[in-house]
């Protein structure tokens, strides 16, 4: 089920990861190019909650990617609406989606979607992010953490900024 005129859904826009991927499988299926299997899940599963995370709704999302040509201009028309997250909002919604089916409510899922594609073999995959590139025959990427990202946002904890997490120490009441 290769198809490479989608984003990955590890693809940031704005910050976010899958927005992107959203977006351009709304503009397939208004054009007609969407392939069948893809269209039962518009609006549902990770479209849904990434549309409930923005504050809008899927069918709002749709009258915006059908009358804007830039993904920024659709998101921040999304954040206008809806709601802008924050960048402690931000990092842990992507944190979620990318590892949303490895331990959770969704693993099972991934496990019968792995058998269903003929993927078993592949230990690599252990997420939905990590199945769907897989399928669509991008290099599947790994969930592990190096560090770099949380070194460049900052936390309010008690309504002080603190510049990393790693720094933290005083905190031992949290």
């Amino acid at each position: 089920m290769k198809n490479p005129d989608l984003r990955s859904p590890c693809d940031k826009v704005g910050g976010l990861v899958y927005f992107g991927r959203m977006v351009d499988q709304i503009r397939a299926h208004a054009n007609g190019e969407l392939p069948p299997e893809y269209q039962a899940n518009l609006g549902k599963g990770l479209d849904e909650h990434c549309v409930n995370f923005l504050g809008v709704s899927y069918d709002l999302l749709v009258q915006y990617v059908n009358e804007a040509v830039f993904d920024e201009a659709i998101l921040e028309s999304c954040f206008g609406m809806g709601h802008r997250p924050s960048e402690a909002e931000t990092y842990i919604w992507n944190e979620f989606m990318l590892k949303r089916g490895w331990h959770d409510d969704a693993s099972q899922t991934v496990k019968q979607l792995k058998r269903e594609q003929g993927l078993t073999a592949r230990s690599e995959i252990e997420t939905i992010f990590q199945l769907i590139d897989a399928a669509e025959g991008r290099t599947v990427r790994t969930n592990h953490y190096d560090g770099s990202y949380l070194d460049q946002i900052s936390l309010v904890v008690g309504g002080r900024r603190h510049s990393r997490l790693s720094s933290c120490s005083h905190l031992n009441g949290f």
